[in-house]
């Protein structure tokens, strides 16, 4: 096969063969395609689309371009991804609530991109935590604490981290064939037999409208389910913040006062809740989804999740004693200050994405790959729709590094909510379910 020709088939907007996929992909990963030649297939991927036999051929020949998870357990095993948020750090409070529940999580997770936060850099503010062990310890670690929350190793998945960084160049990230061969090709790396979506829409969201989140989650429940992992998605609102912190070691220390229940964001609650129900139900250790959400609530009134979270922690490197002393562990910033609204009166919307871009530019995030970020910087006490606001009761908390970072990101933080003098609409948080039953096919629906 020539590469070329496979992209004027694709250009010509005819279906490509699993065959001409993995040819692709292992040139990928040798190098023999190059850089100019992947460019020019996703961009015809763009324009011409693929079928869903396709995205899972393509997710396919990308979870095999390297290393695939085997397992040995007395449980099935499970993982959770969210598309991005604001204030999301719900994987740090399910992965240890599903091992509570007899559920092995081996979550490969990322850093932060854009305005959004990433998993790894929250983690990365526990001194000693490991977020790149060998496979060895990884799997060990799975398998004593039940969890293990890592980032991606150099193996899993190569072809994926060659074309993403293609496509990032190039105008081709958005396409939702080539995210969601990017998304599971790592996710079923892992080994998995279930996996729950967190698909977001919203001003937060890199969906920001219902119709573009409900059309990725329908392609990645079909293409999952056709790669044989059982997958279902929710459908879940952004236009608020879903913690009330946004910042890696602020949302650490809002996950530890969850865990232990000293202090628990309603909308957080709920939608930790669900993702953990769906999955039990996905993986057979509840009956239904209702049932498992009240074994993944008990977890965590029950202090189970709390535990979980703690070995996990010790296990790879963390303090032993984190979860009772976590903010002693975590670095603070030196200038903590209030961030009064431009007026007094009722929040009633929030550009979430300037939000999450305020805690960029303290510097808790990238502006670039290779960026160093500020762990200790962020916002914390971050009030939702419908919260009155005035001269006593700020928009937020601000962690800078100096007064002037502060500032700046009060004035953002003004130009970003809008205060008036009644509350919004009432909007749902989980906008919709979409499971092996809804996505088209008999190879989808297996």
């Amino acid at each position: 096969m020539l590469p070329q020709e496979i992209i004027v088939k694709k250009r010509r907007g005819q279906a490509l063969s699993p065959d001409e996929i993995g040819f692709f992909v292992r040139g990928l990963t040798t190098g023999e395609v190059t850089e100019g030649q992947a460019a020019a297939l996703a961009m015809a991927i763009c324009f011409q689309g693929l079928s869903v036999d396709e995205r899972v051929a393509l997710t396919l020949a990308m979870r095999d371009s390297g290393r695939t998870l085997r397992w040995d357990l007395p449980g099935p095993v499970a993982d959770k991804h969210s598309t991005g948020g604001v204030g999301d750090n719900v994987s740090l409070m399910l992965a240890p609530a599903l091992a509570a529940c007899g559920v092995y999580v081996p979550m490969i997770s990322g850093r932060g991109l854009g305005h959004t936060g990433g998993t790894l850099d929250k983690l990365s503010a526990i001194p000693g935590y490991d977020v790149r062990p060998d496979v060895a310890t990884l799997q060990a670690v799975v398998a004593r604490a039940g969890c293990a929350i890592i980032g991606q190793t150099d193996d899993i998945a190569p072809a994926d981290r060659r074309l993403y960084a293609i496509r990032d160049v190039t105008g081709t990230v958005e396409s939702i064939d080539l995210i969601t061969a990017s998304i599971l090709s790592k996710k079923l790396a892992a080994g998995l037999d279930a996996l729950v979506l967190d698909v977001k829409t919203g001003t937060g969201a890199f969906m920001q409208t219902e119709a573009e989140a409900r059309a990725l989650a329908q392609s990645l429940v079909a293409v999952a389910n056709g790669a044989g992992c059982r997958t279902a998605a929710l459908l879940t609102d952004m236009n608020e913040p879903l913690a009330s912190a946004a910042g890696n070691a602020l949302e650490v220390a809002n996950a530890m006062r969850f865990l232990v229940g000293a202090e628990i964001d309603p909308h957080l609650w709920d939608v930790t809740v669900a993702l953990g129900g769906e999955l039990l139900a996905l993986t057979g250790v509840a009956p239904s989804a209702e049932d498992g959400r009240a074994r993944i609530a008990r977890s965590f009134e029950s202090g189970a999740a709390a535990e979980r979270f703690g070995m996990m922690c010790a296990a790879l490197g963390g303090p032993v004693d984190f979860v009772e002393r976590f903010m002693e562990y975590l670095p603070a910033a030196p200038v903590v200050r209030d961030a009064p609204p431009a007026r007094e009166g009722i929040v009633r919307a929030i550009d979430l994405r300037a939000v999450g871009n305020a805690v960029v530019e303290l510097g808790g995030g990238r502006r670039r790959p290779e960026d160093d970020i500020d762990l200790a910087v962020g916002l914390d006490q971050l009030a939702p729709l419908g919260a009155a606001v005035g001269p006593d009761r700020p928009l937020a908390r601000i962690h800078a590094a100096d007064e002037a970072a502060a500032e700046a990101a009060a004035a953002r933080l003004r130009a970003a909510y809008q205060v008036g003098d009644q509350a919004p609409p009432e909007r749902p948080l989980i906008l919709g379910r979409i499971g092996p039953e809804d996505v088209a096919g008999p190879e989808a629906a297996r």
